[in-house]
Formats: C-alpha cells, structure tokens, sequence
C-alpha cells in the first residue's frame, strides 16, 4: 500500500463530500441499472456511493475503503438499507471471484502501490460481461488562470509528496496503459474536467486547498520531505489570491475507464 495523501482532515473531505455520481462518474451511469450488485472502491465519505446505491436499488452496493473512521463517515452519509461496508486493500479485495456487476473507483488508483495489480483485482470480483470502471485525476494535466507562482509551487509539491508517499498523481494518463497491463482487452477510454470559475466555486475550491495544504495530512508530509512551514504557509496564500481574481479558471482533467473482463 502506498501512503495515502490526502489523509481525512474535515478541509479534504470538505471536497469529497461534493462528489457525487453526476459530477464524478457520468461516464458510468449507462451502465447501471436497478438489480445490479456493485462494489464501490475507496468509497470515502460516502456520496458517490449513495448516488450509486439510489440508481441500482433493489440490487446492493458493497463500500469499502482503507480507514474504518471515514466508512463511519460513509455510513452517515449514505444511510440507505441496500449498502453495506468493509476495511478492504484493493490490492486484496477479500470477495470470491465474479461477485459485482459493476466493479466502480474514483480517484483511487493514483495512490495505490501497484495499480496493475489493483485492478487486476477489481476485474477478478467483476463477473464476466460485468463493467471494472476508474476515473483519476491528471495533476500535470491541471490548468488555471491567471499564473500564480504559487500555484506551481503548490503542484510541484504535490507531486513530490504524492511520488515519495507511492502513488502516481498523473494517473489519468495511465488509466488505460494500467487496464491493459491488468489484463483487460476490452477498453473504453474517455476524459471529461471538473472547472471552477464563479465566484462560489472558486472561493470554495481555492480555499479548501489553502486549509489543505496547510491542515491536512500533506501538510505533515511536506514537512517531513524537507518543505518549510513558510512555503506551506506562501502556497495557502497564494490559493486565496488566485480565488479572489474576478476571471480566474481552474480545470482538473480525468481520464476514465470502462473495462470489460
């Protein structure tokens, strides 16, 4: 398992808790359909899976995810009778072989240790004619308006600590390299962003970074790389001057996924 970087302080899931299957999975939803049972890896706090639970009910979804205290936070947040949660490594789901119709992660595998190998596992639990579907972030991919320095301060740091932790923050890239290498023949590849323009969206975005990378669990992590306090400090700062520019931008590109086995 690699160290996950994000960690669960309340500024990470301030921004977790915004997801959900219309926002995060769109790619996916041709392919649910009530009475499908589904697994949801690396579930978080749970939205996405509520999402997915609504659409297939009566059919079941599994959550699971490394942290016991965030599936408490899931459950919370989901408190529908046809989901249920586990601890699990997706790098060894504990589940027999063809169990879901739909195997579903959304910004897992960028930091896993071996995402072949995690989603090897993923299409071993998918029973055959079933969907493995993944969406990651592309960090070197994300683009804004108008250049901070600060903001490249910020990705060039985010993509050390992400690196030393295990993970691959440019997973969007490799989604499709990975499935390949996972086994899959039968690969859908897509892309779609997430953008923050308005006034609300970027007081949100660009504040909820400033708490992270200050309050969070990268924040001790950068610390421990070599990163001083005042960097962190001047990185914050500068996610709060690009959130007040009236015209600024910021767009996150995905790559997507649908595998068959």
């Amino acid at each position: 398992m690699a160290t996950y970087t994000h960690g669960h302080h309340e500024s990470v899931l301030r921004s977790h808790k915004w997801r959900t299957v219309e926002n995060s999975a769109a790619y996916l939803l041709d392919h649910l359909a009530p009475g499908l049972a589904v697994l949801d890896v690396g579930c978080g706090p749970g939205t996405i899976t509520a999402d997915l639970a609504r659409l297939v009910a009566p059919g079941r979804v599994t959550a699971v995810d490394t942290s016991e205290a965030v599936l408490d936070e899931a459950r919370r947040t989901a408190g529908l009778a046809n989901v249920e949660f586990a601890v699990a490594d997706v790098h060894a789901l504990d589940f027999p072989d063809g169990s879901f119709d739909v195997v579903h992660a959304h910004q897992v595998l960028q930091h896993v240790g071996d995402p072949v190998r995690a989603l090897a596992e993923m299409r071993r639990v998918c029973r055959p004619g079933g969907i493995v579907a993944a969406r990651d972030s592309d960090y070197a991919a994300m683009t804004w308006y108008p250049e901070v320095p600060e903001l490249d301060a910020w990705l060039a740091l985010y993509r050390d600590v992400a690196r030393r932790n295990g993970g691959e923050p440019d997973a969007g890239r490799r989604l499709h390299a990975w499935a390949r290498q996972a086994g899959f023949r039968e690969v859908a590849v897509t892309a779609s962003v997430w953008c923050f323009a308005s006034d609300e969206d970027r007081g949100w975005w660009g504040g909820m970074w400033a708490d992270r990378v200050t309050h969070s669990a990268i924040a001790g992590q950068a610390l421990a790389a070599g990163y001083s306090r005042e960097e962190l400090e001047r990185i914050s700062s500068g996610w709060r001057k690009w959130s007040a520019v009236e015209d600024g931008w910021f767009a996150i590109l995905h790559g997507e996924v649908l595998c068959r086995p």
